[in-house]
């Protein structure tokens, strides 16, 4: 019964199947819901598309995928829920990213797109958005390019 709940928290694409890390994810969302009343009206809404567990700096943290539409809902409600989520995996950090797409530059070899590619789906614009949604509640405020001495970017 709770697995079936759990299983509406995350949708994939094109049937393919949730891993078992992404289903603990969606279990513990559905758990929430069920527990915390100041979350639940939003919480009713939400699902997510991925869920990935990274290394940083000898700690695991857990990256959570929502649909972009639904970004916003979440940062209404990010803080409490990211603090919650981090209590249920035991001192990981969580951190939640709008799922973006990518469209390949159009080439000189393809025939010519019938719509000019939107500035948001270049790769520049969407590893600038995911920057700011892993910082989010913070903002960025400035960025600097460092180079070497021979002049190559770092």
């Amino acid at each position: 019964q709770e697995a079936m709940f759990a299983a509406k928290k995350i949708v994939k694409e094109k049937d393919a199947q949730p891993e078992p890390f992404e289903m603990d994810v969606a279990q513990a969302l559905c758990d929430l819901e069920a527990n915390s009343n100041d979350l639940k009206a939003e919480l009713r809404e939400l699902y997510i598309v991925a869920a990935k567990e990274v290394d940083v700096t000898g700690r695991k943290a857990v990256v959570i995928f929502v649909p972009y539409k639904l970004l916003k809902v979440v940062h209404k409600i990010q803080s409490r829920l990211v603090r919650e989520l981090e209590k249920k995996f035991s001192g990981k950090h969580v951190v939640i990213i709008g799922q973006r797409r990518i469209m390949r530059k159009p080439s000189a070899g393809q025939r010519q797109p019938k719509q000019k590619r939107p500035r948001s789906r270049t790769l520049t614009a969407v590893h600038e958005a995911v920057l700011e949604d892993l910082v989010y509640p913070t903002e960025i405020v400035g960025k600097h390019t460092r180079y070497r001495l021979d002049g190559s970017k770092i």
